[in-house]
């Protein structure tokens, strides 16, 4: 697609591109990536500092602390694209058919979304955990819910734009149908959208799965995750000051980088200037003016003699 290509020769989504697939290797094979066992605990080498044995130390229990790290993004970057993907089905398919079902489905799906919106998220995470049970799972969809509605409004706001184009309505009346329509016309448009709300959600999905984890809340220990890390370093803080900022840095950069592709995505759906309009535009050369016929008036002396001359 146009976006993306476009979206590709910026540096700022190439670097972005970079860090998501360093964490992505990591979340796929963190475990086989380790250097150590992530839960294998050594009491005697608690809250060890950096050294050749530990890179990044270890935490209360003599674990790892760079394993842990490694071991627990697949838990933190799975727990939020599972949040995403929920929110992506839940939002992009209601929003579609507000527009195009009729005004009984565009009530009700409103409705639905203005109640989400002005709820907490953590307070209704609880809420569906501890009415569901305290499960990763459970903690996801209950994310998922909550951000449906912004994948709603920007689906539904594209596709109004789209159903009044004059070629949308020309296959509305030459008989092709509404799944046709929506598959030809209407997915292509709005796919850059829905690209930009995703790379935005995905942030702030890690943000508060990491937070629900800090709570107790979905991934149970000891499994490592980021959010699991930082609530149980910051209990430690007069030994080792500086553990809360690994795990830190790891929501810190992931975000960062997630915020920073959103941003390409969205330049490069915008209209891209073209040569032609950004070229300079040449002075056409200057002709000379044409001079001023000169009528030349003769008095009627001048007349007589010059017909007395050829007369003669």
């Amino acid at each position: 697609m146009r976006v993306l290509r476009i979206t590709w020769r910026q540096r700022s989504a190439k670097a972005a591109l970079a860090v998501l697939a360093v964490v992505a290797v990591l979340a796929v094979a963190g475990g086989a990536l380790a250097p150590a066992d992530p839960l294998a605990q050594h009491p005697a080498d608690m809250l060890q500092g950096p050294s050749a044995a530990h890179l990044l130390g270890t935490d209360y229990l003599g674990r790892d602390v760079l394993s842990r790290v490694v071991a627990g993004t697949g838990l933190s970057i799975g727990g939020a694209l599972e949040a995403v993907g929920a929110a992506l089905l839940l939002g992009v398919v209601p929003g579609l058919a507000s527009v195009w079902l009729g005004p009984a489905v565009e009530w009700s799906t409103q409705r639905a979304a203005d109640t989400l919106m002005i709820m907490p998220f953590t307070v209704f995470a609880i809420a569906v955990v501890g009415a569901l049970g305290n499960g990763v799972h459970q903690a996801m969809l209950a994310l998922g819910v909550l951000f449906a509605p912004l994948y709603f409004r920007v689906t539904r706001a594209a596709a109004l734009g789209l159903k009044q184009a004059q070629y949308v309505e020309a296959a509305e009346l030459m008989g092709a149908s509404r799944r046709w329509i929506l598959r030809t016309h209407v997915w292509g448009k709005i796919l850059p959208t829905v690209a930009v709300t995703t790379a935005q959600v995905a942030g702030q999905a890690l943000l508060v799965v990491s937070s629900l984890t800090f709570l107790g809340l979905g991934v149970k220990a000891p499994a490592p995750t980021w959010g699991g890390m930082l609530a149980s370093d910051l209990g430690y803080l007069a030994q080792q000051p500086w553990a809360p900022l690994v795990p830190g840095a790891a929501i810190m950069i992931t975000v960062g980088a997630l915020n920073l592709l959103a941003d390409a995505i969205r330049d490069g759906g915008a209209r891209p200037v073209t040569l032609a309009a950004a070229a300079p535009v040449r002075p056409a050369p200057a002709h000379p003016a044409p001079e001023p016929a000169v009528r030349v008036v003769q008095s009627p002396q001048t007349e007589e003699a010059e017909r007395r001359v050829t007369t003669g």
